[in-house]
């Protein structure tokens, strides 16, 4: 794979997270890839975006009027023609963050790779936090999507589970390595009690740290909680990964 065809994806819309997000996981992607990239994000609005990404609009879902897009926007990802955007894309949700070498994400051998569900392992969901894929070349689960949005959405709850399926019956769907995507908050906090008194830490061969659910990066930095499961201690080592 020539390094000239490797595109970081981002997408961001809406206030949830501000250009500070885009900044900052440029910044560690910069660090922690080797070689030249490209870095697009697919965005709403891009002001306050540092000059090296590249912001392009979020397409369309081209649902029917007054269907909700809700959270399946990652699924243009799979245009056909996404902006003329060429290559190997690794998408990155906004708020991971990356605390080595990301370099192997794109030697990986796979035609589609994504983050296997760490709660419910027996089942074929990925978490789509991280997933790598040709652009263009699964424009077919966009216009599944697209042609029968009623019944997506009644049969999975949301873009990753849907995604998952129609790539597993294709045959296409493969995971990282369990060790590379970790989750913080199965992986980082540690095991109550001791998470009273033990500060969070990286796990062993991670790569890039997951904050799905209600915490993000400077939740995690300040020991907020925000009605989480489990308490964990201020992670002050964080501010030297997420930065710009």
């Amino acid at each position: 794979m020539s390094q000239q065809q490797r595109v970081i994806l981002c997408m961001k819309w809406g206030t949830k997270y501000g250009p500070e997000y885009v900044n900052r996981l440029y910044a560690m992607v910069r660090r922690h890839l080797r070689g030249d990239f490209s870095f697009v994000c697919l965005t709403d609005d891009g002001a306050g975006v540092r000059a090296e990404v590249r912001c392009l609009p979020i397409p369309d879902l081209a649902l029917p009027a007054g269907i909700p897009e809700r959270g399946w926007k990652k699924l243009t990802t799979f245009e056909a023609d996404l902006h003329g955007l060429r290559g190997t894309a690794l998408f990155l949700d906004l708020d991971v963050v990356i605390v080595d070498d990301i370099t192997p994400f794109f030697e990986q051998p796979g035609e589609f790779l994504i983050i296997h569900d760490w709660k419910r392992p027996w089942r074929v969901t990925g978490n789509s936090s991280v997933y790598r894929f040709e652009l263009g070349a699964h424009a077919d689960v966009l216009a599944q999507f697209r042609a029968r949005p009623d019944e997506a959405r009644a049969n999975f709850r949301n873009e990753q589970a849907f995604l998952s399926d129609v790539l597993n019956q294709q045959g296409k769907l493969a995971y990282w390595p369990a060790a590379w995507c970790a989750s913080w908050k199965y992986h980082c906090i540690p095991r109550f009690p001791t998470n009273y008194w033990r500060v969070p830490a990286i796990p062993a061969g991670a790569r890039i740290l997951i904050f799905h659910g209600v915490m993000n990066p400077p939740d995690a930095l300040a020991g907020k909680r925000n009605g989480n499961w489990r308490h964990a201690r201020p992670a002050g080592w964080i501010a030297s990964h997420w930065r710009e």
